[in-house]
């Protein structure tokens, strides 16, 4: 099995990422970026593919100052929770009986267990969500996505909401496990995020796998 660092590399050789790098580069000198620019691929560093369990995949990164800190969904815990970590953390209650592990929203030890926590886009400017949609990133991590499931074997994918649903296609749902559900934002949670019951059902398919459950 190939390290991240050995899969990452050889994606900076394709001629789409030397463009997007080159455009990136520009942006974070010429306007405020998020997350900072040694966090971008901060969820791979936290999770080694050998040790990978789960995959929850966003959208990009959150476009506030300080939240953002390259896995999706998290902010530092000094950090007020944005909307979509509280209602994460709300059906984790509801769905486990129990507070999560990362009250504080700060997604670390979940990464820290095997979750790769993947945006779809890894950068963003300030107050401009999906400003950098279509730079090249969405490649990136459709190879990324990919190779975890020509490579890996029973690895749980999360996908919340229609863009990351989208990525389906990209996985082999013979070798894998797929939990789809609305996006947790405030504006489709009720639609059906609230009750998916993903993190008791990822914990069953863990424990069926004879692998260690997360502690959510």
């Amino acid at each position: 099995m190939k390290t991240w660092k050995e899969i990452i590399d050889k994606e900076k050789e394709q001629e789409y990422f030397i463009k997007l790098k080159d455009n990136i580069d520009k942006k974070y000198e010429m306007t405020t970026v998020f997350p900072p620019k040694d966090k971008i691929f901060n969820a791979f560093s936290k999770t080694p593919i050998d040790e990978l369990k789960v995959v929850i995949l966003g959208q990009d990164p959150y476009h506030g100052l300080g939240q953002a800190q390259g896995l999706s969904f998290s902010t530092p815990k000094e950090i007020k929770n944005p909307p979509s970590m509280q209602n994460i953390l709300k059906e984790i209650k509801d769905d486990l009986g129990k507070d999560s592990n990362c009250l504080d929203g700060d997604l670390t030890p979940w990464a820290k267990e095997g979750v790769l926590l993947l945006n779809t886009i890894l950068t963003v400017e300030e107050a401009k969500p999906k400003s950098h949609h279509n730079l090249g990133w969405e490649i990136f991590t459709d190879n990324i996505i990919k190779y975890i499931s020509s490579n890996c074997e029973d690895i749980i994918f999360l996908l919340w909401g229609s863009p990351a649903i989208s990525k389906a296609k990209l996985i082999n749902n013979t070798k894998h496990h797929i939990l789809t559900a609305p996006h947790p934002s405030p504006l489709s949670s009720y639609r059906g995020f609230f009750g998916c019951k993903h993190f008791s059902k990822t914990n069953e398919i863990l424990d069926s796998l004879g692998k260690k459950e997360i502690n959510w």
